[in-house]
C-alpha cells in the first residue's frame, strides 16, 4: 500500500494525470489478466477423483452384468479400457504435484482420452443398447463449462462422432443362453436422437450459466479494483490533509522560537546562522505541506459534504471533455430548503462519476445533474441529450459486459470506447452497496416526479437514498464534525 501511495505521491508532484480503468490495469500487469482466462481453472486432482468414480462405477456394472445377469461380455477387453483409465490415473497422481492446474490444451486431450476409453467400452457391451451410453455427455458438459468454446466444440464433435458410430457398430450383449439383447431399431434410433439433442442443450446451457457466472466474477473484482482504488486516493487525501494539520501548530513554534533566537544571537554569527537555516527549514516543511494538501483537496478532508459538493466532485474529472454539465439542485415542494449534508464515500463518489462518464459519453452537447431532498429520501438524475437507450436493452441495463448503448452509427464518431457496459455495472453495484435503488430509463418514460419529464430524447439514470443512509447518524445540518479520528493503519 505503501509503495503505491509513493507512486501517486511522485506523479502528483510531476503534474502528472492519470485515469484507471480495469482494462488499463490488466494491461499494465499481464499476471491480472490470467484471472480474466477460462484456461487453467480446472485443478488435475479434480479430474482424477472424477475419473476414480468413472472407473469405480465401470467396474461395479461390469461385474454385476457378468455375475447377476449372465451376460457374456468381452471381460478381457473390457478390463483393458479400464486399466487404461487406471494406468492414466497413477501416471497423473504420481507424476504431477497435487495442485497441478491443466492448461487449455492439457484439460482438452485428458477429456478427449475420457470421451475415447468410454466410447471404446461402450463398443465392447452393445453400444447404444447399453443404457450407460447417455453418461458420453459427462465430458461435454466438463468442457462446456470450463474451456474455451474452441476445445469445448471439438469435444462436443467428438462424442457425437462416437455416439453415432456406437449406433452401428458394437459388439452385441448375449445372455449365458446366446439371445442377444438389443432395442429395436426405432428405439436405438431415439436414443441416438436423445443423445445428439442432450449434448448440445447440456452444452449450451452449461456453458451459458457458466459464462454469465464467470462473467460476474470477473466483473466484480473489476468493481472492487475500482473501489480499491477509490479507496486509496480517499485514506491518501485524509493522510495528507492530517498531516499538513496537525504538523501545522508545531512548524509555526519552531518559526516562532528561531526567530527570536535569532534575535537574541545577534553577537553570535555562527549559532544565528544555525537559528536562520533552522527557520528556512520549518518554512520550506511548510510550504511542502501546504502543496500535498492542494493535491488532496478533493478527497476526504471531511468525512462528509454538501450534497452539491459531492456531485460537482463526481462530475469533476469529466467538466474538460467538450459537453456540458449542468447542475439543478433544489428541496421537494413544501420540504426544507435547507440543502443536506451527506457522507462522502467513495462508492457514491466513483458510482456517481461512471453513471456521469457515460453520459458525457453519449451526449450531443449536454448532461444534466439534479438532486431533489426530502425529510425522508434524496433523489439524484443524472440525464443527457443523447439517442437514449436501446428499448431491446433496457431491461439489461447494468449487466456487466454489455454493449448497452453502442451502435452501428455512433462507433466512427466515438472510436476506442470499449462500450461493454462495466462502466454502469460498477456504478450499479457500488451505489446499490450504499442502499440506493436504480432505475434506468428514457426522459419519455421518466415519473412525473422528474425535473426531465418534458425532454424527449436522452437516457436517464436515477438513484434515489433513503436519508438515514445518507446523512451520518445524530447530525443535524450545520452542526459540528466532531473531534477527527485516527487513522488506523493495518
Amino acid at each position: 500500500m505503501y509503495r503505491g501511495l509513493l507512486v501517486f505521491l511522485i506523479k502528483a508532484n510531476n503534474g502528472m494525470q492519470f485515469t484507471f480503468t480495469p482494462e488499463r490495469q490488466m494491461a499494465a500487469d499481464p499476471t491480472l489478466g490470467n484471472v480474466f482466462a477460462r484456461s487453467q481453472w480446472i485443478r488435475l486432482r479434480t479430474l482424477i477423483v472424477l475419473r476414480w468414480v468413472a472407473i469405480t462405477g465401470q467396474l461395479i456394472a461390469i461385474a454385476g452384468a457378468s455375475y447377476f445377469y449372465d451376460l457374456q461380455l468381452e471381460v478381457g477387453l473390457c478390463l483393458l479400457a479400464i486399466g487404461a483409465a487406471i494406468i492414466v490415473n497413477l501416471i497423473a497422481v504420481f507424476v504431477y504435484p497435487e495442485n497441478k492446474r491443466l492448461s487449455e490444451n492439457e484439460a482438452m486431450w485428458t477429456l478427449l482420452f475420457d470421451v475415447c476409453q468410454l466410447a471404446f467400452l461402450l463398443f465392447l457391451t452393445g453400444g447404444l443398447n447399453n443404457p450407460f451410453a447417455l453418461l458420453v455427455m459427462a465430458p461435454v458438459t466438463i468442457a462446456s463449462s470450463a474451456l474455451r468454446l474452441r476445445s469445448a466444440v471439438m469435444i462436443g464433435m467428438a462424442t457425437i462422432i462416437f455416439a453415432t458410430l456406437l449406433a452401428f457398430f458394437f459388439l452385441p450383449l448375449r445372455t449365458e443362453q446366446g439371445f442377444i439383447l438389443r432395442m429395436p431399431d426405432l428405439f436405438r434410433f431415439g436414443f441416438w436422437v436423445s443423445i445428439m439433442i442432450g449434448v448440445a442443450f447440456i452444452a449450451i446451457y452449461a456453458r451459458r450459466v457458466s459464462g454469465e457466472m464467470n462473467t460476474m466474477s470477473e466483473a466484480l473484482l473489476a468493481t472492487q479494483m475500482a473501489l480499491a482504488r477509490e479507496q486509496k486516493l480517499t485514506d491518501l487525501g485524509g493522510v495528507v490533509a492530517a498531516a499538513a494539520h496537525e504538523l501545522g501548530t508545531p512548524l509555526a513554534t519552531i518559526k516562532l522560537v528561531s526567530t527570536e533566537l535569532i534575535d537574541e544571537l545577534q553577537h553570535n554569527e555562527e549559532l544565528a546562522e544555525d537559528a536562520r537555516l533552522i527557520r528556512e527549514q520549518a518554512d520550506r516543511c511548510r510550504d511542502i505541506l501546504r502543496s500535498m494538501g492542494r493535491a488532496g483537496k478533493d478527497d476526504l478532508l471531511m468525512r462528509e459534504a454538501p450534497l452539491e459538493s459531492v456531485l460537482r466532485e463526481a462530475a469533476e474529472p469529466h467538466q474538460d471533455r467538450g459537453k456540458k454539465i449542468h447542475f439543478d439542485l433544489a428541496p421537494n415542494q413544501g420540504e426544507s430548503s435547507q440543502q443536506p449534508s451527506i457522507q462522502r464515500r467513495p462508492e457514491i463518489i466513483h458510482g456517481l462519476r461512471n453513471l456521469v462518464q457515460n453520459a458525457v459519453d453519449f451526449s450531443a452537447a449536454n448532461v444534466w445533474v439534479s438532486a431533489r431532498w426530502s425529510e425522508t429520501s434524496i433523489r439524484v438524475t443524472i440525464i443527457d441529450d443523447g439517442d437514449g437507450f436501446p428499448q431491446q436493452l433496457l431491461g439489461r441495463i447494468g449487466d456487466p459486459y454489455m454493449s448497452s448503448r453502442k451502435s452501428t452509427d455512433d462507433r466512427p464518431q466515438r472510436l476506442g470506447y470499449e462500450g461493454m457496459g462495466l462502466g454502469l455495472f460498477i456504478a450499479k453495484t457500488l451505489l446499490e452497496r450504499t442502499g440506493a435503488e436504480m432505475s434506468f430509463l428514457n426522459t419519455s418514460e421518466s415519473p412525473r416526479g422528474s425535473p426531465f419529464r418534458a425532454r424527449k430524447s436522452g437516457a436517464m439514470v436515477e438513484a434515489v437514498w433513503d436519508v438515514s443512509l445518507l446523512v451520518p447518524q445524530g447530525r443535524t445540518n450545520g452542526g459540528a464534525l466532531g473531534e477527527n479520528q485516527p487513522i488506523s493503519v493495518g
